[in-house]
């Protein structure tokens, strides 16, 4: 499971709590991110600049094990008793902070992927914010179970009820509400929640440290019969009427009716049973809700306690997908021998006693090999330990010693040493099971995203036997990047070094891209944001020590074609690295916008791709030609040539070509390439190897651009899709500053807590009136209608604005908005798409290109 949030709101804080209950064997104490100290948040950048830019992981128990507590006696005078957890057993929690800033969403995207559970933190104050939703969406996309925690309710402004509603309204889930907060004297000191679920008060003293804390019965005379005691138990009729409607499961209802449709009655066994099956079942859009105060510790033993009970195990998380060769299937298919049964091609054998062995059978004996199968998810240069490679284990265990095979570079290095990881420190164990979370240190290869598996009698050079050295679980998913600037070193002397510290940047953060400008020879580094290539330029000269400096930020424009080619027939016959390599092609593009592909009339022999913005079609047996051999091919290869060589090989090289624009040098989008080639007359023999292949797919396309070329180019440009957060008071400014200053197109306004008929037609509307939120203290005792206009009257209400705004013009645009919005604004934006740059923003980019 993990903790995720926009920014900051505590979320280190409650990633530090487990830890600062251990004993001093760790030596690690709870530190606070408000001096900048947080365990999560070990990096100098992070502490220097207050944010999240990495995920970090932790391991802890819950409830924590006897010799990890300083246990004393109840009796003790004096003494206040500690909250008891729900539960005897322990369990073993692996927590992932990750960043909240846009611009680090890939760190946010390869932690949800091998995640079983979320924790979505909101600032009670803010409420649900532009990212919350980003992130919250991906989350949803992964298929992952979440609850959620509302934050900072100690903070002067913080509005529970208010904020619950926004989520129904903006998360588009029902929120349940599990707890209400207790503010002293109803509109006092935030001290403590109101369990709905168990019927109870929890009350913290006025104490800094948060760990003693008291369990209160509603039946207490200091309690009883005040309005805080009214509303937990209107918190829990609204909280049993949800799951009835809801859950499918009909054991609730039944209970219900037998009680006498009581709600008070209802044991809060059922409840949690009836809010973890909701919670497990998506389809439900029911979403446990409980507040808190990270950092004076208030409300975070009963969310540690919540995550036992209701966020799921490995055991019930949807089965992996995997794939072994062109066979997809999910990891309980393959453990089981059907995935694998249709990979291994039929060729009758045959067991030690001369009895035929079917091929379920042998594919159920390799198999029962395998001992472990596992994803790394994320590669951390440490200065001491070198590189740590972090891995989630799907199935068996890893072993320390154990060999590991890498089935994307098919590649084998050994697990010398295995770790238990606390933030930057950790612990050698001696093994990881499946379902945990651990670091393999020193791994020379391994990449984010990679597929490990362990295999009994594996060749150390070639790996376990095929098609199971193909093997691999669903891949991560790299976001392409929007911003670059130039990398250059200081002297030619360290431009390997350089080299170096670059290449263990890109292994660490794969949104990172490197690229060389073919004309001017500048080291490009590409980015997700402005954000994120100043931290990775930071990082590259103060913690990889690079003697370089960095350019500017700059955009990443794309070049199309404004007209098409005929065929280009191109032929090559040279030497490369001593060897001849002879082959032919013949290759067309025609601009996307101009056609419209029917894949479904491709040939046998015919496959199509789309990448980077392009289509790429290769076809194998030759353009209709007249004066093309009569007779038809006969399906014949080289035997070193296979049909998914040649396609492999024309693809890449058409890539290759297309990398590179004919008049402004950008890259090349919106093309479809058509490369055929006849294997009677353009392959020859030996000579015509995939290096030849694509040497000539290269040519051939390069020239079939420049031909039309002449017809002109256009610049294409990223329009992003915005999304700013702001109060109503800003609304005007904020909007009239994307459209008549940035060329932006404003597209909707919408209320935090307007309805959501019509917005995502792929979710349930969310009636606001069904929806149960507590009354905040500043609140005054209106209907629910007057409560709705009070707030869209309101100055501080958070309004949203979606525009679509050229990425060009969101340079810098954080900075400006908290400008004009007293530093109350936020923002997100997506690709959307790319458009042709057109008027006086043509003229004055051709310009700056041109240098005149």
């Amino acid at each position: 499971m993990k903790t995720r949030e926009h920014r900051r709101k505590g979320r280190e804080i409650l990633a530090s709590l487990p830890i600062s209950m251990r004993v001093a064997i760790l030596n690690i104490l709870r530190i606070d991110v408000d001096d900048g100290s947080t365990v999560t948040d070990f990096l100098p950048a992070e502490r220097a600049r207050g944010v999240t830019i990495q995920s970090a992981a932790i391991t802890f128990h819950w409830p924590p094990l006897p010799e990890q507590v300083n246990v004393q006696p109840a009796a003790q005078k004096g003494s206040k008793p500690l909250l008891t957890p729900s539960t005897e057993k322990h369990y073993t929690i692996n927590l992932i902070d990750t960043p909240g800033h846009a611009d680090f969403t890939f760190e946010v995207v390869r932690s949800l992927r091998i995640l079983d559970g979320a924790i979505c933190i909101l600032d009670g104050v803010a409420g649900v914010e532009a990212q919350t939703e980003k992130v919250w969406y991906q989350a949803e996309q992964y298929k992952i179970p979440k609850i959620i925690y509302i934050n900072k309710l100690d903070r002067d402004g913080a509005a529970f009820g208010r904020t619950v509603k926004e989520v129904a309204s903006r998360l588009f889930v029902w929120p349940a509400v599990c707890q209400v907060p207790w503010f002293d004297g109803g509109e006092g000191r935030f001290c403590g929640v109101g369990d709905a679920v168990h019927l109870r008060a929890y009350y913290w003293p006025d104490k800094d440290d948060g760990k003693e804390v008291e369990t209160i019965s509603l039946d207490d005379p200091r309690i009883s019969g005040t309005p805080f005691v009214d509303e937990i138990k209107k918190a829990r009729i609204a909280l049993v009427e949800l799951l009835t409607e809801h859950d499918k499961d009909d054991i609730l209802v039944e209970r219900f009716f037998e009680l006498g449709e009581q709600h008070l009655d209802i044991p809060a066994t059922d409840i949690v049973a009836s809010l973890r099956r909701c919670v497990l079942n998506q389809e439900s859009r029911v979403v446990p809700v409980f507040g808190g105060a990270s950092f004076k510790n208030i409300g975070v033993q009963p969310l540690l306690d919540s995550i036992v009970q209701l966020l799921p195990n490995p055991k019930e998380i949807p089965d992996p997908e995997v794939s072994v060769g062109r066979t997809e299937g999910t990891l309980t298919e393959l453990l089981n021998g059907n995935l694998l049964s249709k990979e291994i091609p039929y060729e009758p054998s045959k067991s030690p006693k001369g009895k035929k062995v079917s091929k379920e059978k042998r594919s159920l004996a390799v198999i029962g090999n395998l001992e472990a199968c596992a994803l790394a998810f994320k590669v951390v240069h440490d200065p001491r330990r070198g590189a740590l490679v972090y891995v989630r284990v799907y199935s068996g265990s890893i072993r320390r010693g154990t060999s590991l095979y890498n089935t994307n570079l098919q590649v084998t290095e050994p697990a010398q040493r295995l770790l238990r990881m606390y933030a930057s420190d950790s612990v050698d164990i001696p093994s990881l099971d499946a379902g945990q979370i651990g670091v393999i240190p020193s791994l020379k290869y391994a990449r984010t995203g990679d597929t490990l598996i362990s295999y009994i009698g594996a060749n150390p050079k070639t790996g376990p036997p095929p098609p199971l050295n193909s093997l691999q679980l669903r891949p991560i998913e790299v976001p392409p990047a929007v911003f670059f600037s130039s990398i250059e070193s200081n002297s030619l002397g360290e431009a390997k070094a350089v080299g170096s510290a670059l290449s263990l940047l890109i292994r660490e953060d794969p949104s990172l891209q490197l690229s060389e400008d073919e004309e001017s020879g500048q080291t490009l580094l590409s980015g997700m944001g402005e954000f994120h290539l100043e931290i990775a330029a930071d990082r590259l000269i103060k913690d990889l020590k690079a003697k370089a400096s960095v350019g500017k930020i700059e955009i990443a424009y794309r070049e199309a074609l404004l007209s098409s080619s005929q065929p280009q027939q191109t032929f090559v016959d040279r030497e490369i690295a001593g060897k001849r390599v002879k082959a032919g092609c013949t290759a067309t593009v025609v601009s996307l916008r101009d056609e419209e592909m029917d894949e479904d009339n491709l040939g046998d022999y015919d496959s199509t791709v789309s990448e980077q913005g392009n289509r790429i079609t290769t076809s194998i047996s030759g353009p209709e030609d007249p004066r093309a051999p009569t007779e038809a091919w006969n399906g014949k290869l080289p035997s070193h040539l296979s049909i998914e060589n040649i396609h492999v090989a024309l693809r890449n090289g058409a890539l290759a070509a297309l990398s590179r624009g004919i008049q402004y040098r950008f890259p090349f989008t919106n093309v479809h390439v058509s490369i055929s080639i006849d294997p009677r007359t353009e392959i020859f023999g030996t000579d015509s190897s995939s290096v030849a292949l694509s040497s000539a797919a290269r040519e051939a396309t390069k020239a079939a651009l420049r031909e039309a070329a002449h017809g002109g180019t256009a610049i294409m440009e990223h329009v992003m899709n915005v999304t700013v957060s702001t109060d109503d008071a800003s609304l005007g400014a904020v909007a009239k500053d994307l459209s008549s200053e940035r060329g932006g197109l404003v597209t909707s306004f919408e209320d935090a807590d307007a309805t959501t008929s019509g917005v995502r037609e792929d979710l349930p509307n969310i009636d606001l009136r069904k929806v149960y939120a507590p009354r905040d203290p500043f609140e005054s005792g209106t209907s629910f209608a007057d409560q709705e206009q009070a707030m869209t009257n309101n100055s501080n209400q958070q309004r949203t604005i979606q525009a679509r705004v050229p990425l060009g013009e969101m340079l810098g645009y954080l900075k400006h908005l908290r400008s004009i919005t007293g530093g109350r604004g936020s923002f997100t934006m997506s690709a959307d798409r790319f458009e042709r740059v057109t008027g006086q923003r043509e003229k004055i980019l051709q310009k700056e290109l041109r240098g005149y």
